[in-house]
């Protein structure tokens, strides 16, 4: 568009919401939510269901999004669907959501539409809109509240006009071995001004076999203070000015929210519109980009990061779910078998029945589903109706409505199955696959561009399994057809879909798997070799107006923020931690968990001690005791059974250090029944050569200058400190 059709346009929108700022401001707030969010990231599932339909620890995920934004403050809801819209439309119709008192939701539905663009261009042609509204997509989880950010988007809206849209981010350190987020996302590099908060440059799609990114001149020219960051995530929550919609209208190129509207707006420097942030810092607000971000955001609301959105609290007609020790939830009707295991932080849906000697941690199970008897279920997501016949094996795997696994049956880490699929008797589904009812399409969407639709969705309607099956067996020629004929098994029902060519590596960082190690250890290589070549061409890149980026920096780090990874990765650990021991893991395994945990947070090995430590202590003061010396005695067995896993991340006298500094912590906050054991415990770790004699003399000298109130601990352990004293003398 050249410049003056862009001032024509300009000139347009602003005739168009010239309302009096103030009749804006007395506007009921409204909200956009985009139904149809879900990318090729969640094929097969997104084929059959919408992804918002889609069970987020037994909760379909639009629920939490409209939980959320009525708590906020928003009036009414214009939910725009595409893909299954007759889904999405049927399901709100049943639901309270259609007659809450204060609360209106209404839909817009329209099959011609193939991008968030396109969508909101038909909503501003529907003239629906009136005031400021939030836009979101509903794979949205938060309990984030909107009163600071939406007064601060209205007080810069009347300062300028042209601050047209507030961006809700949040601190997230990516991985330095994957250049990934926690929630599986790409590493995310932000320009924001200190001072105004206004974003100047958005990048989630860098060359980081460069280690470089690439800044306009003028952008450093025209802004006294930048402060560039890699440690933000994006929560795609937007609060937005009417202009945005005509924006869209004016501009049919722009299609992707972030790729095109964002990106478009930064480098537009005709129109003038300027974009913001707003961060969050003790609220949660995330978006399910992936099978990974789905993992994890279930972890946080089963962990309570997400409350009151939780199971055990009622709300948008989920079924009550009674919260038990070691964050269990179990639902009503439930038939367990006694030698049945049910671990900590796992969610046992309404009238599913468990059999004997089963073992379950770490796992959302659905509503009405059976289990039979030797089943092993780890860190997996079984959703309604399932079917697990006796022996079978499933780790971190997904497992949708209506599935049967004949006895014996084995999953391997990342797999998905799809609705109704059988896998046959013993048959082992390898890792990363996923199987379908539905033959895998020969022609392969790319990702790049999809966002809120399905190209082929836009025009067909799947209203069940069969029809569907018969809408892909048309796409198949028939030799394309003999490739793909079941393999699953005696009795298995059911494709597995072939990983493309260059997908492997997507498979394994998007799976609820955990990343392998020797993937880890692959890419930690690699890190180090791009390091060296990053280095020794650091000069020559500062002068030709590049900006390195270095994942290991500390500028501008935010200490609450970094307290907030700190707080995520010790319950990581702790649930880790407890799994170990209930389900006896073997300290090496336990290890390479924690050890894939520390990479994820970017943290270093007295993070790890701390962490491994304080679990090691809370299980100790959780086990039945009636007096100090059988908290002493249930201390000292849990040091020797989980030394060797503690002595692991002590590698300095620092590590070491760190374990004393944390159990002083505990002992005044959090576990305050330790402290008239302080000195006590201290020799129990000495005699079990966690701590050496060092440690314990230098935290001792730290204190020497010390306030009085902060040598409690070291006074309580004089004797035993002066006889270390005196022992080291005598060895001089």
């Amino acid at each position: 568009m050249g410049a003056q059709k862009k001032r024509a346009a300009a000139a347009a929108a602003a005739a168009r919401v010239s309302e009096d700022p103030d009749d804006l401001a007395r506007q009921p707030l409204q909200a956009i939510l985009l139904a149809d969010s879900f990318t090729t990231k969640f094929r097969p599932i997104t084929l059959e269901r919408p992804k918002v339909l889609l069970p987020l620890v037994n909760v379909p995920m639009i629920n939490y999004t409209l939980a959320w934004l009525e708590a906020a403050g928003v009036a009414e809801v214009f939910v725009f669907c595409c893909a299954h819209s007759k889904q999405v439309i049927d399901y709100l119709e049943n639901s309270e959501w259609f007659s809450q008192p204060n609360f209106t939701v209404k839909t817009i539905e329209s099959h011609n539409i193939i991008s968030a663009g396109d969508a909101l261009r038909l909503i501003y042609e529907q003239n629906v809109i009136h005031g400021d509204f939030v836009l979101i997509s509903g794979d949205t989880v938060s309990n984030m509240s909107l009163t600071q950010a939406l007064q601060e988007h209205k007080e810069r809206k009347k300062k300028d006009n042209n601050a047209v849209m507030t961006m809700i981010i949040k601190k997230s350190k990516p991985s330095p071995i994957t250049r990934q987020s926690r929630l599986g996302t790409d590493e995310l590099f932000m320009a924001i001004d200190p001072n105004t908060k206004q974003l100047l440059y958005y990048e989630d799609k860098a060359d980081h076999s460069k280690g470089t990114i690439c800044l306009d001149k003028m952008l450093l020219a025209e802004n006294p203070s930048i402060s560039l960051h890699n440690d933000k995530q994006d929560c795609y929550i937007d609060i937005c000015s009417p202009e945005v919609l005509s924006l869209f209208t004016d501009n049919f190129d722009y299609q992707h929210l972030r790729r095109h509207f964002v990106k478009g707006l930064l480098l537009d420097d005709i129109m003038g519109y300027k974009i913001f942030t707003h961060e969050i810092h003790s609220s949660y607000a995330a978006r399910i980009d992936n099978y990974r971000s789905y993992d994890i955001v279930s972890k946080d609301i089963i962990q309570r990061w997400t409350y009151p959105y939780v199971p055990d609290v009622k709300f948008c007609g989920n079924r009550a779910t009674k919260l038990e020790r070691r964050g269990m939830y179990r639902a009503l009707e439930i038939e367990q078998s006694r030698s049945a295991q049910v671990g900590s932080f796992t969610v046992i849906g309404y009238g599913t029945k468990i059999g004997s000697n089963s073992k379950i941690s770490d796992s959302v199970i659905g509503e009405g589903c059976t289990i039979g008897s030797n089943v092993l279920i780890e860190g997996s997501y079984i959703w309604d109706n399932v079917i697990i016949e006796d022996g079978c094996e499933l780790r971190h795997v997904i497992v949708c409505d209506g599935v049967i696994m004949k006895a014996g049956a084995v999953l391997k880490p990342g797999v998905v199955l799809s609705f109704k699929v059988v896998i046959g008797e013993r048959f082992v589904v390898p890792a990363y696959s996923k199987v379908s009812l539905l033959q895998q399409p020969t022609v392969h969407d790319s990702d790049e561009e999809l966002e809120y639709a399905d190209n082929s969705s836009g025009t067909v309607e799947f209203s069940s399994i069969q029809g569907t099956a018969d809408q892909s067996n048309g796409e198949m020629t028939s030799e394309s057809s003999e490739a793909h004929k079941p393999k699953l098994g005696t009795g298995g029902v059911g494709y597995i879909w072939s990983i493309c060519e260059g997908g492997q590596e997507e498979e394994w960082r998007h799976s609820v798997a955990p990343i392998p190690e020797d993937k880890l250890t692959e890419l930690s290589e690699a890190m180090d070799d791009d390091q060296e070549l990053v280095t020794q061409d650091r000069t020559a890149l500062s002068t030709s107006g590049e900006l390195i980026s270095d994942s290991n920096a500390s500028e501008g780090d935010d200490n609450e923020d970094s307290k907030d990874d700190s707080v995520y990765f010790e319950k990581e650990v702790e649930a880790t931690f407890l799994r170990a021991v209930e389900e006896n893991v073997k300290v090496d395994h336990v290890i390479l968990e924690v050890n894939s945990l520390r990479l994820s947070y970017n943290m270093t090995s007295a993070d790890c001690a701390g962490a491994v430590f304080y679990s090691m202590m809370k299980l100790a003061i959780k086990t039945p005791h009636s007096s100090a010396s059988e908290l002493q005695q249930n201390t000292a067995n849990i040091i020797t059974t989980w030394q060797k896993l503690l002595k692991s991340y002590l590698l300095e006298i620092d590590e070491e250090i760190e374990i004393i500094l944390k159990f002083e912590e505990m002992c005044l906050e959090s576990a305050k029944e330790f402290s008239p054991l302080f000195a006590r415990i201290l020799h129990i770790l000495y005699d079990k050569d966690i701590l050496q004699e060092d440690a314990i003399l230098r935290w001792a000298d730290e204190k020497e200058g010390a306030d009085e109130s902060d040598k409690v601990f070291v006074r309580q352990s004089e004797k035993f400190i002066q006889w270390l004293r005196e022992a080291s003398e005598e060895e001089d």
